[in-house]
Order: structure tokens, then sequence, then C-alpha cells
């Protein structure tokens, strides 16, 4: 390696499944060129490899083997690694903690929250740590809540005190979701992730999405649990995470790697070729249990967000899971409306059909049969959910606390003028 190359490197950890402490899986290296090229290599340790009870990381890149993988993609970081690390808001912390400029991959994986999406872990030492077993409690929510609008205005200062938060809530945050300010809190039923709201909101988030999740549900889709806490004067969406299970000791986890993964896509806005439901659907086909089951839920998660104009439903809102050996789609999650101004025609974020991101019934409709489902049982799907959310979001919105000011702001969301040229 010359001077002009850097390298830097981690053991990865898992979680086996029904375990609750973690293994060293293998060694992760990643490395920059000259010309500023990134690469990442991947091997199963093996005395890994020699367990009885070994899974792969995933079923795409890192399968369960005693090669040595290698990736140029996402900056040399695999999919399924990059998914357990920091997103936007996580980074943003980090950067805040560290005070180092320049952070490598490898440096957001190391810094990011022991508690991080899926069952995957990155340190230093060959050994896993033990298991954090101290989480921030939903009591405390009031004063997390303050912590990061504090980060959201830049008003935090290099005080020791104001350090010490930025600290707590790093230790508390999550690489699931987008780029909300968050963190992770316990209760009774488990672990739940604490989405806070922003000034700068135009309407209700918590309340909002919290709905749309319940509509979803009444449309016959598997969506994330959730419930709205008001905590001093503001409203706090805490979605239950699905990628945990509690147990008397510890937390049994969840595998996990998102559709970005799964498609072996960018994450660029400006790199969008490979962002497709139709692919997804043929891609969950090859690796899932059930692929009848969740190609069809799929579908139906396509038409919900055409119908309530979602635009935020990028790859990396999709995932799978695995608690144990088998694969599935996870529950939805992320789910938000965007009244646009436009009635003639709307786009989602990939593609849905022969006509593109057009979200139309009949774009919709065109490749329903790489969904695993029929044309006339398709119909069916579109015409029943167009009805359920023209007639229920309203009320279902209502229910959930949303005021009828935000439900007049939003109302241009539902079935748009377009949905069914």
């Amino acid at each position: 390696m010359t001077s002009s190359e850097s390298k830097s490197e981690c053991f990865v950890y898992i979680t086996l499944p029904r375990e609750t402490t973690s293994v060293t899986a293998g060694r992760f290296v990643h490395t920059t060129d000259k010309r500023g090229v990134s690469t990442g290599k991947f091997a199963y340790g093996k005395s890994y490899l020699s367990r009885n009870n070994a899974v792969e990381i995933d079923p795409i890149d890192l399968k369960l083997g005693s090669a040595t993988y290698q990736s140029a993609r996402l900056g040399g970081v695999f999919g399924s690694l990059r998914d357990a690390g920091p997103d936007f808001w996580g980074r943003r912390l980090i950067e805040r903690h560290s005070g180092k400029l320049g952070l490598s991959e490898v440096d957001y994986l190391l810094e990011s929250p022991d508690d991080r999406a899926g069952a995957l872990g990155f340190g230093l030492n060959q050994g896993p740590p033990a298991p954090l077993r101290d989480f921030n409690k939903t009591i405390q929510l009031e004063r997390l809540q303050t912590i990061a609008q504090k980060v959201v205005r830049e008003q935090l200062t290099e005080s020791t005190h104001e350090a010490i938060q930025v600290q707590e809530l790093l230790l508390i945050g999550t690489s699931m979701g987008g780029a909300r300010p968050k963190a992770v809190v316990e209760d009774d039923l488990g672990l739940w992730i604490a989405k806070f709201p922003r000034e700068d909101d135009r309407w209700n988030n918590p309340r909002v999405e919290h709905a749309m999740l319940e509509l979803a549900r009444l449309c016959g889709i598997n969506a994330a649990r959730s419930r709205v806490e008001n905590v001093g004067g503001k409203d706090v969406l805490l979605v239950q995470r699905f990628d945990r299970e509690k147990v008397s000791r510890g937390y049994f986890r969840a595998r996990m790697f998102s559709g970005l993964t799964l498609l072996r896509a960018e994450e660029s806005p400006l790199q969008t070729n490979n962002w497709s439901y139709v692919i997804l659907a043929e891609q969950l086909r090859r690796i899932v249990a059930e692929p009848k089951r969740d190609a069809a839920e799929l579908f139906r998660r396509m038409c919900f967000n055409a119908l309530i104009s979602n635009i935020d439903d990028h790859p990396r809102n999709h995932a799978f899971i695995a608690f144990d050996k088998e694969w599935r789609l996870s529950p939805a999650y992320d789910l938000t409306p965007s009244p646009a101004v436009s009635r003639e025609r709307r786009d989602l974020a990939m593609d849905c059909g022969d006509l593109g991101r057009y979200a139309n019934a009949k774009n919709l409709l065109s490749q329903s049969s790489r969904f695993l489902v029929r044309q006339d049982q398709a119909r069916e799907v579109i015409s029943v959910m167009a009805d359920q959310v023209r007639s229920k979001w309203h009320g279902v919105a209502r229910a959930q606390g949303v005021s009828e000011p935000d439900a007049k702001t939003i109302s241009g969301a539902f079935v748009y003028g377009g949905f069914e040229l």
C-alpha cells in the first residue's frame, strides 16, 4: 500500500438466531487507492464457519462460505454492512461527537450505536463486547426530545455538559429510518424507535405517520406497530422495532438488509436506474421462504404508496429480516403522504410498471404477473384499496388525533385525480 492509499478494518459480529449474545463472524477491510476508489473485502472466520448454527449475513453478497468477498459498490461497503450502519441522522451525531473531519466508512460503523438495526455489530477486538442492557426508557422522552431539537437547531455548544448530551443521544440512536431526529427507547413491551417532530414540519408528522400505518393495516398490509406519546406538549411517534423480540434474558435479533442491498443499487438519488418495485419483486422471490406471499405483499405496498402519494418509498424504506435461517419481507414502515401540486401525474421513488415511476393504476397493473399476482387479482386489489383509502383516510386520521387543519393540508395526497386515468 502506497502513502497515497488508506486502509481501515474491523471485526464483524453477529447475534445468531435465538441467541442474545454475539459472536465474531469475520473481518471487513476497507481500502481507498490513490485515485480515490474504495474497495471492501470481507471473509468469514474459520471458527465461525465451523459452527453448526452459523448463518449468512445476507443472501446476496455475503453468502456463507470460505471465499473472500470483494465489492466496490456503495463506497466499498457491502450493502448489508451499510444497512447496519448509521443513517443521515446517525452520521450527523457521530460527526458532532467525534469532532473529526473526514471520517472513514469503518469509522461510522465503529462509532454507531450498539443497538443498531439488524443482528450485526462492529469492533476492533477479535471477540465481541458484552451486550448493552441499559436502554433509555419511554419516561425519558422529553429529555431526549430536547437534546434532539438542539442538534437540529445547531445550538449545542462545546461545553462538557453539552458534549455529554450528544454522547447520550448517540448511544440511543439507531440506523433504522431516514433523516428525522430519533432515538431508541424501551418499555415493558420492548424496544421502540422514537421519532421526534421538527419545527419546520408542515403538519403533525408523528400523528400523520401513525395514521398511515393504521390505514395500511386496514388495507391488508403488514405494517409496523406504532403509537403516539405527547411529551412536553409535543407529539412523538413510537414505532415498535420489528427486528427485536424481547425474552427473559434480553433480546433476540433478526438479521436485516434493505431493498437497496437486494437491488444491488446505489443510494444516490442521481443513480436510480435499478430503483424498481418490479425488479425488487423478482429478486425477493429468489431469497425469501414464501415468495408468493411476500411478492403479493410488496404489490399491495406499492399500490398503497401510490394511493397516498408516498414519494419517500425509496429502496432503503423496504427491508428483509430473518429471526431464524429463512428470510421474509419485513413489516412496512416510513409511510408518509405528500400532497403534491400536480393533479394529473405523480411518481413514486421506484419504477412500478411499463411507464416507469408513474403512480397510476394502469401502470401498477402492467407488471402484476412479476409479483405473482394474476391480472384479475391485481385489479381487485387496486379497486378495493382505492375505495378503502378514499373513504377511510380522513376518519382514520381524525381518530388518531390528526387535527382538521392538518387533515385538510394532506387531503390532496389521497387517490389523486390522475391515479385512475
